[in-house]
């Protein structure tokens, strides 16, 4: 029999309400609400005009322009689309994006492959770090580009190569992520210290 628990955790991005579907036992999804996206320069950081949104802009990048659309998840976030994500040199632009002028706090990097209206496949360079296996503020920023610019829906499969989130943009200006569960660690809580 399925099971839906609900807790809260404390983490550096604000407490996050997640909801364990459970059976026998184990936990086998987690939904967290992640939060709003925040849309504008100032509230990524980016330079320029604090009030605008960058969706779809030029950005010069190694003697190229490449278009970008910029999130913030509490973290900030650049997304790129490219046609073929697993060939794209990541490695090389990675770096030259996140140290770009046009971020005065660097930023992380989402490469998008669109594999359908329901479906995108996403590389990260996160700043300070290098490539990594999954982002989950990265794939919310990628759904929410994506969606912007009318490339894929509110409600996407993230295709990381760490595993797959599904990610859901609400019409509350919420986003849902889900993914799988596995235990990495047990202990125990002392209620009399709590």
């Amino acid at each position: 029999m399925h099971t839906d628990v609900v807790m809260t955790v404390e983490t550096l991005g604000g407490i996050k309400t997640l909801k364990l579907n459970t059976a026998g036992g184990k936990v086998l999804t987690v939904r967290v609400d992640m939060g709003e996206p925040r849309l504008t320069r100032s509230e990524i950081p980016m330079r320029g005009d604090p009030n605008s949104r960058v969706i779809s802009e030029p950005l010069k990048v190694g003697g190229k322009k490449i278009e970008i659309t910029c999130v913030s998840m509490g973290n900030p976030h650049c997304v790129t689309f490219v046609d073929d994500v697993d060939r794209y040199p990541v490695e090389k632009i990675g770096p030259q994006i996140e140290k770009h002028p046009s971020f005065p706090a660097r930023t992380n990097v989402e490469f998008v492959e669109i594999l359908g209206r329901d479906e995108i496949k996403v590389r990260t360079w996160e700043r300070g770090v290098g490539e990594t296996l999954a982002c989950g503020t990265g794939s919310c920023a990628s759904v929410v580009a994506a969606s912007l610019n009318d490339k894929a829906s509110r409600r996407a499969t993230v295709h990381l190569a760490g595993g797959d989130l599904l990610i859901e943009w609400a019409g509350n200006n919420r986003l849902f992520m889900t993914g799988p569960a596995e235990e990495v660690f047990e202990g125990k809580i002392d209620n009399r210290t709590v």
